[in-house]
């Protein structure tokens, strides 16, 4: 299994976390960013720089991932992706997306987004904290644990 970070807006408080499991297991690990993202120094991190563009990150991760992958993002149409290659995705806040919930993700996401276009006003997801770093870890530990 290999590890990919969507380096787009990854929380420095999961940094140490994921940098901490990734020496205990030795988990190969792609960190993927239009701009160089530092999670730490390891032999087991490789950093992939791609072009600036919206997707192109997405598209990298999409074409290097494999099965039974995972995938750290918070991009669900990322996420999607992924799950339809048979790999796993799970947020920055603990949330595992899976073959069973994440049209559902991606439904809410598309409603919300129409939303916004049409110009009502809504609130975006609340500030990134300790609680969901810890939410983070624990599941990416779970996971990890039955995965590795």
């Amino acid at each position: 299994m290999t590890l990919f970070i969507d380096g787009d807006a990854f929380p420095n408080l999961l940094k140490p976390i994921v940098l901490r499991s990734i020496e205990r297991l030795a988990l190969p690990t792609k960190v993927i960013a239009n701009k160089k993202i530092n999670i730490g120094r390891s032999s087991h991190i490789e950093y992939i720089i791609v072009d600036q563009g919206a997707d192109e990150a997405d598209h990298r991760i999409v074409d290097l991932c494999q099965k039974d992958d995972l995938v750290i993002t918070a991009d669900i149409p990322l996420a999607d992706r992924i799950i339809s290659k048979e790999g796993h995705a799970i947020d920055h806040r603990g949330e595992l997306y899976s073959i069973e919930n994440i049209k559902q993700y991606l439904a809410m996401r598309n409603l919300m987004e129409s939303i916004r276009e049409s110009g009502e006003m809504t609130g975006g997801p609340k500030a990134f904290g300790p609680k969901d770093a810890h939410a983070f870890a624990n599941q990416f530990n779970a996971f990890l644990a039955k995965n590795c």
